[in-house]
Formats: structure tokens, sequence, C-alpha cells
């Protein structure tokens, strides 16, 4: 598999990352069995970049990935990089109540995370959101005190604006800022993907497929309850017609091309920078398949300018979150 360098002082990484959190109850009930399998999938493929979060299933996602990588390969488990987010605090019914940032839970998190996933070190450990209560250069300067520990070896942020990377990157050296990037969410166009180029911080994209929005499997259907994208507004009636429109636009140039329209909204983002490393959230092997056929596509500038056509930016019906949670989004706010 091709590889990429998150920023300027990162790992090398797959060029495609497979993100967890789906295999933990988030999208409706979860397969363990199919969850490791994909995992497994992922690592023999070439996968390295694994990225998960405490609060995912209130530690599920953690002692699964653990699982998996205890039964793999020992050369496919060593190759394995873990990023772990940190800070969503859920109620007993699974809400989220606050993000916490302070330097003692950063270490306290850590704790548990280490020994959910069974090892000795984290590859890159990031804050959820920002704590607007906490300054950024507090909680980054304790994860710094964890790499001089020898308990994390990066520092990474998640959606957060520029003016916030810039003030955690002068505190420690920022390998990479986990945030929504595809073709219906392009908000980081503006600032932030500028200021992680000038300062050498690479980019993990999340929700590449929109949470299955663009992946070509969805249909006009509303979500089950226990799904969380039955609140999403871009799922709401209203809105899924009209984001579904588009991606039957996407369908045209697939076909065309003779890839799925998942393949070609993964590619798009591939074609967006060397900097950018997809995260894929694949429950399934066969998706992940799917998903990892897309490093085999090549879009010419002509194949590029029809898909910028046929989704404009800022072409999405529907915020990419319910309000609530928007306004706990540094990278938002500019």
């Amino acid at each position: 598999m091709e590889s990429r360098r998150l920023g300027g002082t990162g790992p090398q990484t797959g060029a495609i990352g497979l993100g967890c959190m789906g295999m933990s109850g988030v999208y409706g009930p979860s397969d363990r069995a199919a969850g490791i399998a994909t995992i497994h999938a992922a690592l023999e493929a070439g996968v390295t970049l694994l990225d998960t979060g405490d609060f995912y299933g209130m530690g599920h996602n953690e002692l699964l990935i653990s699982e998996a990588l205890k039964s793999a390969p020992p050369s496919r488990r060593d190759a394995a990089i873990l990023s772990v987010k940190f800070g969503g605090m859920r109620d007993p019914a699974g809400n989220f109540i606050a993000f916490d940032g302070r330097p003692v839970a950063v270490k306290n998190s850590l704790a548990y995370t280490l020994q959910r996933l069974g090892v000795e070190t984290i590859d890159i450990y990031r804050p959820a959101r920002l704590d607007a209560n906490v300054p950024i250069e507090d909680t980054v300067g304790a994860i710094g005190d964890m790499i001089q520990a020898g308990y994390v070896r990066y520092v990474g942020l998640s959606e957060v604006g520029a003016q916030t990377i810039r003030r955690a990157a002068a505190v420690h050296p920022v390998v990479d800022v986990q945030i929504e990037y595809s073709l219906i969410s392009r908000g980081i166009e503006e600032t932030i993907l500028p200021a992680c180029r000038e300062l050498g911080i690479g980019i993990t994209a999340y929700g590449v497929l929109s949470r299955g929005l663009i992946s070509g499997h969805w249909g006009a259907s509303a979500p089950q309850a226990n799904d969380w994208r039955a609140n999403s507004p871009r799922f709401q009636q209203g809105n899924v017609e009209r984001n579904l429109a588009l991606v039957d636009a996407l369908r045209k140039i697939a076909e065309a091309k003779g890839v799925s329209v998942a393949q070609l909204a993964i590619a798009w983002v591939l074609a967006q920078g060397k900097d950018i490393v997809p995260v894929i959230g694949a429950r399934r092997p066969e998706r992940l398949t799917e998903s990892l056929a897309a490093l085999d596509v090549t879009l010419m500038p002509e194949e590029l300018a029809a898909i910028e056509a046929a989704v404009p930016k800022g072409a999405a019906a529907g915020d990419r979150y319910e309000a609530v949670q928007m306004a706990h989004l540094d990278s938002e706010k500019g």
C-alpha cells in the first residue's frame, strides 16, 4: 500500500486508515466478530492507522481493538499505529455531557486507555474536542509530559480551528488534525487546511463518506432509532432527498469510470493532497475491500472538474451535527 507521512514530524502510515467507531454500536447493533475480521483484513491489506476513542462504546471499542491485535500475526500487530481520542464524557444512557481537557484528566484517561488496549504506548493521543474551560496549551502540555514519560509518541488534535492549531503547535509539535472532510463537508479548506500546511501538520480525514450518506449504498428510508444518524440533520427528511440527489449525480461519473460511488468519493479526498489520510469507517470486510480499491483510482483533471460540478462546495443540505454538538466544534468557529 502507498504510504503517507502524518505531518513533518509524524509517522508513516498507510494512505488509508481504519476508523473503528462504528464497530461499537454507534450505527446500530455491533457485530464483534465482523469488527475483528475487519481489523484483521485491514492490517493484512497494509492499513496501519487504527483510530478510536476511549468513549466509543464507553471503552468497548478499545477492548475490541485489543482483542483483534492480540489475535493478529505479530508482524501486522507491530505495524499498527494507534490513534486515540479522549475527553468525551458520557452518562450511563450514552449521552455526551461534557469534554474534559484538564491535564489531570489527560493522564487519567491515558492510564485507562493503556490498560484497555493492552499496550505500553499510544502512538497518537488527541483531545476529541476543545475544552472551552481549559487552555489548549495546558491540554497539549500534559500530552507532552506523557511523551516525555514514554506513554505517548505524538500529539494530535481533533475538530479545532486554525487559531487553536497555532496555539497548540507553539507548545509541542502536532502531527495531525483529525477532522471531517468529504465532498459535502469542505469547511477545512478556508483556514484550517492552509494553517496545517503552513505548520507542517497532516490531516486525518474522517467522514469521507459522510457516515454512509455518499457511499452509494444509502437509501431514503429513515435510520433506526438506535442509529446515531437518526438525529443527524443530513439524514432528516427534506435534507436526505436533496443529499441523495447529489449522490445520483456522482453515480453517473462513477459508472462512466467503472468504479463505485464510494471509491470515487474516497479517491477525491486522496487527490486533495499527499498530506491527507482518509480514515474509513468500515465495519465489515467487504466494505473495507471496496474502500481500499479507491487507491487504484486516478482522477484526471476533467474528472475532478466533473465531480466539483456535480457536488459544488456547500451543496449539502443540513449541518453535519445537531446544533448542540455543532456548538462544541472549535473548527466551525474559524
